[in-house]
């Protein structure tokens, strides 16, 4: 399904004025503060944000699944879904893809439907956490880390064919979440299990082509409810420490303990040159992996407080880093939940952008608590949905686009080119 530009015009058109008259007075304020706004909106329309090939179906818990319809049976059906995302926001141009989810039969034509929607092919992601069907050998207690030897190379094999598939779509980097843990006390050797398990990132480590990334992520338990092998971030550091350059940790903002300072993280992270990608969710009690921006808002803009430096550091490259949506809609269209989400992503972004970053460097040198609270907050207070809009607009995109989702019908001409009973592949 194509969203035709006389559509997509006719419908900017009609809000036009409203934006241009919200986007003036916005200009002046942040005018008044120094702060140009052209900047600003050139680094939103540069950052780009990779929607997951498992996330385009209506998700689940071990309880249930209830898909709404319409959702794509194959490869080709989600990078279509993926391109109208990317017509409507101008900020969805990067595919994620789950191995063996989601194998691409036939790379070339694969990659040639992508470049056509103008998405481009991001981390591959390996999984070691499910038994598949025809599977020679179970993960059922490990997989990288299993005791046995047969276990640990069939687990390696497969992330050796994940990177060929990613070799051959233009991917650079390839994402890992191992689950291999335990479930009760005295039922694995932990340094046994980290030892086992560095073997076999070892493995895969040297299989990387030079221009790479090995993504390693953490969890702190689930399905493991005693132990995991990578259960922090400390650990996943140490992990690729000991592995070399080309490997880095990946943050899932859903795969930490209540309460934990997430945004120290990622800062500590960025100073050691160590954080490569970022998985986006948001969360209530555990790893709910709910729209990101849901819950806690401020939370995303104090992480990205830190990632603007990180950018920075990086040659201001806003795309150095991996990112990606990673969250579960049980009760949402998923299309419509993935629009709130990168819409979520780039406020948080250009609200950390306002921040007077030397005014804050000098009340963190003073001690000003109270000074270095009124920055942030004034920032994150700031309105800078006129900007995000500006941004999707002089990308080619929608000023809003779950308004034009919805006037589309986009859901019901989808349920009526593929059937109420189709269902995404994954989870």
């Amino acid at each position: 399904m194509i969203i035709e530009k006389d559509a997509l015009d006719a419908f900017n058109e009609r809000f036009r004025v409203k934006h241009a008259r919200q986007l003036a007075r916005l200009e002046e304020e942040l005018s008044d503060k120094g702060i140009r706004t052209q900047v600003l909106i050139n680094r939103l329309q540069d950052f780009q944000v990779a929607i997951p090939s498992w996330a385009l179906g209506t998700g689940g818990t071990r309880f249930g699944r209830f898909p709404g319809g319409g959702e794509p049976g194959n490869l080709e059906q989600k990078i279509e879904d993926i391109g109208l995302l990317h017509a409507l926001n101008r900020s969805s141009g990067r595919i994620s893809l789950h191995i063996p989810w989601d194998i691409p039969e036939d790379a070339a034509r694969i990659r040639n439907q992508a470049a056509a929607f103008g998405i481009r092919f991001d981390a591959v992601n390996s999984n070691t956490f499910q038994d598949q069907p025809g599977q020679e050998l179970s993960y059922k207690f490990g997989s990288l880390s299993h005791t046995a030897p047969a276990v640990r190379r069939q687990a390696v094999e497969h992330n050796l064919e994940v990177i060929r598939h990613g070799m051959a779509l233009g991917s650079k980097a390839l994402s890992l979440w191992l689950s291999d843990g335990s479930c009760f006390p005295g039922q694995q050797n932990f340094a046994g299990a980290f030892n086992r398990t560095l073997e076999s990132l070892q493995a895969i480590y040297e299989a990387l082509p030079e221009d790479w990334q090995f993504l390693v992520e953490y969890k702190p338990y689930e399905p493991n409810f005693y132990s995991t092998v990578i259960q922090d971030w400390g650990t996943s550091h140490l992990f690729c420490t000991k592995l070399g350059e080309k490997a880095n940790v990946l943050v899932d903002l859903g795969h930490h303990l209540p309460n934990t300072n997430l945004e120290q993280i990622v800062g500590i992270l960025i100073n050691e040159r160590k954080l490569g990608g970022f998985h986006f969710n948001d969360s209530r009690y555990g790893d709910d992996d709910l729209t990101v921006g849901s819950i806690r808002p401020y939370l995303l803009f104090l992480i990205f407080n830190e990632l603007v430096d990180g950018i920075r550091l990086a040659g201001g490259d806003s795309n150095a880093y991996a990112w990606m949506i990673d969250a579960s809609h049980n009760v949402k269209d998923p299309l419509e939940d993935l629009l709130q989400s990168v819409e979520a992503i780039l406020i948080a972004y250009a609200q950390a952008l306002l921040i007077d970053r030397e005014a804050l460097a000098v009340a963190q040198q003073e001690n000003d608590a109270v000074g270095a609270q009124q920055l942030l907050q004034d920032a994150f207070r700031t309105d800078v949905r006129p900007l995000v809009r500006e941004a999707m607009l002089r990308s080619g995109g929608a000023l809003d686009p779950i308004g034009l989702f919805r006037e589309l019908n986009i859901r019901r001409r989808l349920i009526e080119e593929r059937g109420m009973s189709s269902q995404a592949t994954g989870l």
